[in-house]
């Protein structure tokens, strides 16, 4: 008889990063991420994502939470997928941190999005739990770019980006609540940039979610995780500054996306997504 990972191999999947661990997203642990969801992640005048999810009214945000990892869950393929974990900390959930493609056997690229609940903000936790994610995506997925953004007044946010290893990109220019504009910062991560821990993630469940990303079971000749080994000891210096000079509008894509999630589910996919921890 199969088994709930048979069918979801993503169910399965389980990183070791220290204190933290990464998970994916069971039923019960996308409970636990729900009503730490509704506890707050931001403070109320501030919203840190593309689509202001986390403005729904309480007890609807637990329910939105819920029901949107249930339907990106039922709707995953190696050309659409959102690959959303829990953050544990002490067994405790603190947080979320995943990452969405379009295409993904042919790009070999994704967006990450993360969020904290606000308790364990502060801490470094958003650093170690994205430079986790970053690890198994390249070292353990196939991943050959990562991409991110976060708007230009969330230093914390940006911060968490340089210490990982991204590099800025373009500034677009988008609504982010109503008749407010907000300036948005692309960033960009490569193998050869990510900033590692001194000690690898324990990674146990990717083979069968490679195959189910539309990989096969193991990776590629020069893409095994020693070979990536190579990425930057220690922090880059300096700050990520906005490169205000190149900025631009979102494209019709972008905007046609952002209407088709108008109705209220928390995205924080490729279209949509932001890291927030």
């Amino acid at each position: 008889m199969s088994t709930l990972v048979d069918l979801f191999p993503p169910l399965g999947l389980h990183v070791q990063a220290g204190p933290l661990e990464l998970r994916g997203l069971s039923d019960e642990l996308i409970l636990e991420l729900s009503d730490l969801a509704e506890q707050g992640i931001h403070p109320p005048d501030e919203m840190p994502f593309y689509f202001p999810w986390t403005a729904a009214p309480p007890g609807e945000l637990a329910r939105n939470t819920a029901a949107y990892h249930w339907g990106k869950r039922s709707t995953f393929s190696p050309d659409d997928f959102c690959l959303d974990l829990a953050v544990l900390l002490d067994g405790r959930v603190i947080g979320a941190q995943g990452v969405a493609a379009r295409n993904f056997p042919v790009t070999r690229t994704g967006e990450t999005g993360s969020w904290l609940g606000r308790e364990f903000q502060g801490r470094g936790l958003g650093t170690a739990m994205r430079r986790a994610m970053c690890e198994l995506l390249f070292d353990h997925l196939g991943f050959e770019e990562i991409t991110s953004a976060a708007f230009v007044d969330n230093p914390a946010s940006l911060a968490v980006s340089r210490k990982v290893g991204y590099r800025p990109t373009a500034v677009s220019r988008i609504k982010r609540r109503e008749g407010e504009l907000a300036l948005n910062q692309g960033l960009v991560l490569t193998p050869d940039d990510l900033v590692r821990d001194a000690e690898p993630i324990r990674v146990t469940g990717a083979e069968a979610v490679r195959a189910f990303i539309g990989l096969g079971g193991r990776l590629s000749p020069g893409r095994t995780p020693s070979a990536h080994r190579i990425g930057r000891a220690r922090p880059p210096s300096g700050r990520i500054v906005p490169r205000v000079l190149r900025v631009r509008t979102l494209s019709s894509e972008r905007r046609s996306a952002l209407r088709r999630t108008s109705t209220g589910d928390p995205t924080w996919e490729r279209s949509l997504t932001h890291d927030n921890s």
